[in-house]
C-alpha cells in the first residue's frame, strides 16, 4: 500500500522530472518567496492586536488588576503583617486583618469616587460624584486625542506638551481680556484648542515631509513645551503674575471659569462639553470619509496607499484632531479644575494617564468615555482612602499599570480565566504546527537524500 497522499488543494503537485541516469528523480523547483509589498508595520500590528480585545477580557483586566491590588494592600497593612508574626498558630487572625484591610480600602475608595453612605444629605452623599466627573473630564477628552492617533497606527506621547501649550496661548491670549462670559468662555476655548492642534499638527507634518517617528517627535516636543512654559510664567511681560516673585500666571478671569450647571452645583460645563467631543469623535472614526480613511491606514498603510490614500495628509489630520483634543484637555484643567493660576506643571500627568484611557477604551470613542471615568474615580477615591485607611495614593496608581499590563496582554487574561482562544491565536497556533511539520519534512528528506 502506497503511503503517499493526494495533494490537499484542486491543483495536481507537479510531476518531479527524471534523472538523466535513470536515478531518483530530483524534486521539482519550488517558486520563490516573494516579499509581500503591503507589508504591515510593527507598530500597526501591535496597536490592532490590543485594540481588538473583547470586553469581557477587558473587564477581567480591570479586575485581576483589583485583585492584585488588593494583594498589595494586604502585605503593606502593619495589621496584618503583625498578624502574620504568629500565622501558624492563628491563621484566622492573619485572614481577617487582610480582609479587613482590603474591604476597608476599596469601601473608601467607593465612597469617595461615586456615593458616601455615611453623608448627612443627599448632595453630600452624590459629591463624590462631581469629584469624579471633575477629574475624568480633562482624562477623557486627553483620552480621546490619543485614540485619534492610536486608530491611524500614531502613538501620541505628547498630550502633555499639548495641553502645555494649549494653556499657555489662551493665558496669553484670553487672560488679560474682560469680555462677558458668552464670549470669553467660548473664545479661551477656541484658542487652547487651536494651539494643541498646532502642536500636534507639526509633529504630523514633520511625520509626513520627513518620516520622523511620532514617539520621538512627541517626546521631544513635550520637553520643548514644558521649558518654553517655564520660562513664560518667569517673565513679567508674558505669563508671569503682576507683582510676584514665583513662577506663576495670574488667576483665569471670573469671566472665562466655566459656570456650574443649573441646579447642579457639583458639576460644570465641562461634563456636558466632553460628551459632546465624544459624539465628534465618534462620527469623525466611525461615520465619517476622513474616519474611513483613518481606519483604513491604521490597519495597513501600504493598503490604503495602493487605493489612492494619501497616507501623510491622513497623519497631519490625526495628529490635528489629537493635539487639539489634547488642548481641550489642558482648558479643562484652568477653566475649571485649576483657577488660581498655573505654571509648568498644569498637565498633572494627564498626558501619559490618557494613554492608558485609550488603550483601556480600545481607542473607541464611548469605550474612552467610560475609562475616563474610571481612572477619574480611582483618582477621587485615592484621596480618602489615604487619609481614611492611610493607604498610599501610589497603590491606585499600581492599579492603573497593572490594568494596562493586562489590557495589553490578552492571551495572559484568557490563559488565566481558562477563556477559548480567539481566532487570531488559533491561526497563530495553526500556523507554527504547519510550519514545524514542514521543517521536520525537509529534514527527513534531506537525511534520506545523503543516505541514498
Amino acid at each position: 500500500m502506497s503511503t503517499e497522499s493526494a495533494p490537499t488543494s484542486g491543483t495536481p503537485a507537479p510531476e518531479p522530472a527524471p534523472s538523466a541516469d535513470g536515478g531518483p528523480a530530483a524534486p521539482a523547483p519550488q517558486p520563490p518567496m516573494t516579499r509581500n509589498i503591503q507589508e504591515i508595520p510593527v507598530s500597526n500590528r501591535v496597536l490592532r492586536e490590543i485594540l481588538r480585545g473583547s470586553a469581557v477580557t477587558t473587564v477581567l483586566a480591570i479586575l485581576l488588576a483589583l485583585i492584585v491590588g488588593g494583594v498589595l494592600i494586604a502585605v503593606t497593612n502593619p495589621d496584618v503583617q503583625t498578624a502574620a508574626g504568629y500565622f501558624f498558630a492563628r491563621p484566622t487572625d492573619t485572614l481577617g486583618a487582610a480582609w479587613s484591610a482590603v474591604i476597608g480600602a476599596y469601601s473608601a475608595l467607593f465612597n469617595g469616587s461615586i456615593i458616601d453612605f455615611g453623608a448627612s444629605d443627599f448632595w453630600s452623599a452624590v459629591k463624590p460624584l462631581g469629584n469624579t466627573i471633575g477629574f475624568a473630564a480633562p482624562l477623557i477628552a486627553a483620552g480621546l486625542g490619543i485614540a485619534v492617533a492610536f486608530r491611524v497606527g500614531l502613538f501620541n506621547i505628547g498630550a502633555r506638551g499639548q495641553m502645555l501649550i494649549a494653556c499657555a496661548a489662551a493665558a496669553l491670549v484670553t487672560f488679560q481680556l474682560n469680555l462677558p462670559a458668552l464670549i470669553q468662555i467660548p473664545l479661551t476655548l477656541i484658542v487652547g484648542i487651536a494651539a494643541g492642534a498646532l502642536w500636534g499638527g507639526l509633529v504630523g507634518l514633520l511625520k509626513a515631509r520627513t518620516g520622523a517617528h511620532e514617539v520621538i517627535l512627541t517626546i521631544m516636543l513635550n520637553y520643548v513645551a514644558f521649558y518654553f512654559v517655564t520660562w513664560m510664567v518667569q517673565v513679567p511681560q508674558l505669563l508671569q503674575r503682576p507683582g510676584q516673585i514665583q513662577p506663576i500666571t495670574r488667576p483665569t478671569p471670573p469671566s472665562a471659569v466655566l459656570p456650574k450647571l443649573p441646579g447642579l452645583d457639583l458639576i460644570d460645563w465641562g461634563f456636558p462639553i466632553v460628551i459632546l467631543a465624544t459624539l465628534f469623535v465618534w462620527w469623525l472614526v466611525e461615520r465619517s470619509g476622513l474616519g474611513f480613511r483613518m481606519r483604513a491606514v491604521g490597519e495597513n498603510p501600504s493598503a490604503a496607499r495602493a487605493a489612492g490614500i494619501s497616507v501623510p495628509r491622513v497623519y497631519i489630520y490625526a495628529m490635528l484632531f489629537s493635539g487639539g483634543l489634547a488642548g481641550l484637555a489642558g482648558m479643562f484643567q484652568i477653566q475649571s479644575t485649576i483657577t488660581s493660576g498655573f505654571d509648568g506643571g498644569i498637565d498633572a500627568g494627564i498626558g501619559f494617564t490618557a494613554i492608558t484611557v485609550a488603550l483601556l477604551g480600545r481607542s473607541r470613542a464611548w469605550g474612552t468615555f467610560w475609562a475616563g471615568l474610571l481612572f477619574g474615580a480611582l483618582k477621587a477615591g485615592s484621596f480618602p482612602m489615604q487619609a481614611l485607611q492611610s493607604i498610599p495614593v501610589d497603590i491606585v496608581l499600581v492599579v492603573q499599570s497593572l490594568i494596562v499590563l493586562f489590557i495589553a496582554a490578552p492571551p495572559l487574561i484568557r490563559t488565566i480565566f481558562f477563556l477559548p482562544k480567539d481566532d487570531s491565536e488559533r491561526s497563530q497556533r495553526s500556523k507554527a504546527r504547519i510550519a514545524r511539520r514542514a521543517a521536520k519534512n525537509s529534514d527527513s528528506s534531506d537525511t534520506k537524500a545523503a543516505a541514498a
